[in-house]
């Protein structure tokens, strides 16, 4: 860590115990530890649910629980967050650390595919956290915006929050014809541009996140 990132660190919020200690058993038990959120991100992803108070919260790709434990504990009590892992290896942990938590009631973790299974939850969400298959991104701004075939899961006023949008800078680099996580970025980006339905702003926060309004 450098010194303007414990800069950050030490006057942010504190990380919570219980958020430290998952930190560190995904780094112990994972073959991937980076892809969770980490301290910055989910002060940042609580913050913001804090603000918008939304009633229920759609996680696309729990990883091992960091970032839908952050927001569940900006979440009313009375609010619920749906959280969709495609890889079910990495259930117990999520759910052993969701159980551990004060906040853990209010989060229902499904092991599948968002695509496949969000729809048919039947509601809509009023933040939603896409932090997924970068390949399916396209696909996961269609989903929640509806087509012509199906009804959006979001609604005026809701946020939607991007992760990993930057992709290590290779957003603005010549794009190999066989990186089909780059294309996506690239095609994601381009699409929430060009839609009128919403208003965006992309933050250099770790690989970037992108925040969508829906108008």
């Amino acid at each position: 860590m450098d010194a303007l990132e414990r800069y950050i660190r030490d006057f942010s919020a504190p990380e919570a115990e219980l958020l430290c200690e998952l930190d560190r058993e995904t780094h112990r038990q994972v073959v991937a530890p980076r892809m969770l959120s980490g301290h910055i991100q989910g002060r940042l992803l609580e913050l913001l649910v804090r603000l918008v108070r939304p009633r229920r919260v759609l996680e696309i790709g729990t990883f091992t629980g960091y970032s839908a434990l952050a927001m569940a504990a900006g979440l009313d009590e009375d609010a619920v967050l749906h959280t969709f892992e495609v890889d079910d290896e990495l259930e117990p942990i999520a759910r052993s650390f969701f159980d551990r938590s004060p906040h853990g009631r209010k989060i229902r973790l499904h092991v599948g595919s968002a695509l496949d299974l969000a729809p048919g939850l039947d509601c809509t969400f009023d933040l939603v956290f896409i932090d997924g298959d970068k390949r399916e991104y396209p696909d996961y701004y269609r989903m929640l915006m509806g087509d012509r075939d199906s009804q959006p899961l979001v609604g005026s006023g809701a946020l939607l929050v991007a992760d990993n949008i930057l992709w290590s800078g290779k957003v603005v680099q010549p794009v190999a014809h066989n990186d089909r996580h780059t294309q996506a970025l690239v095609e994601f980006n381009r699409l929430v541009a060009a839609d009128p339905r919403v208003e965006n702003v992309i933050l250099p926060l770790r690989d970037g996140l992108n925040l969508i309004r829906v108008k």
